[in-house]
């Protein structure tokens, strides 16, 4: 019995990477603040933490914001000793994330926050409500400019692209500026001015597609 080798053909291919970018406005905030208390009684210390955060959710809530739009982040409570005084203190932190949905109660709310007890700021983000949709036409984007620039490496060589036959998604981001610096925003609240400058969000998507390569 005799065996015949034969030789697998391999279908011409043309391999790119597309992009799609899709920018928008954003239209809501995540505010990441916390209050910290500190002192040598670890009960009165926590208590003083918990009053506190009371007073900013009762502040939050008093501007009409939701549950859903007021999460803890985490609490915790820290002993700490000082080996120059050789004694104890203890050191309270609870975190709240605020979401806010009219991105223009921004400087209302930031001050409230401030007056109600928040002495940390631990970060500014902004977002869109319309982010999913808006992920769907960046990959639209994304696909339609891998074609084209299979088209245009098909042309140079006198060739032409057939249909696709493998797209995969390499990555779909919303890369964005992120305040963490909360003695820029209370001088510029302080000022008069406007404190923060929400731009544009950019949402990317990167795909690679493989399209069959014909003469």
């Amino acid at each position: 019995m005799s065996l015949t080798a034969q030789t697998q053909k391999t279908e011409p291919l043309v391999n790119v990477t597309g992009k799609g970018i899709v920018k928008v406005t954003p239209d809501q905030v995540d505010i990441k603040v916390r209050v910290e208390s500190e002192g040598k009684d670890a009960v009165a210390v926590k208590n003083e933490n918990d009053a506190s955060i009371n007073a900013v959710i009762k502040f939050l809530r008093s501007q009409g914001l939701k549950s859903e739009d007021v999460q803890t982040e985490y609490i915790n409570l820290n002993k700490n000793y000082d080996y120059n005084s050789k004694t104890y203190s203890y050191k309270a932190n609870q975190s709240l994330t605020v979401r806010l949905k009219d991105i223009t109660q921004y400087e209302s709310i930031l001050s409230g926050l401030l007056n109600s007890g928040i002495n940390r700021i631990d970060g500014v983000q902004f977002k869109s409500s319309k982010a999913t949709s808006l992920r769907e036409d960046a990959r639209v984007k994304a696909i339609l400019d891998a074609k084209k620039r299979a088209e245009t490496y098909a042309t140079a060589i006198g060739q032409s692209i057939g249909k696709a036959v493998q797209i995969s998604e390499s990555s779909a981001s919303m890369p964005q500026p992120q305040l963490r610096n909360a003695s820029f925003a209370m001088e510029a609240s302080d000022a008069g001015g406007e404190s923060i400058a929400p731009g544009e969000l950019s949402i990317v998507v990167r795909i690679s597609a493989s399209f069959e390569l014909k003469e």
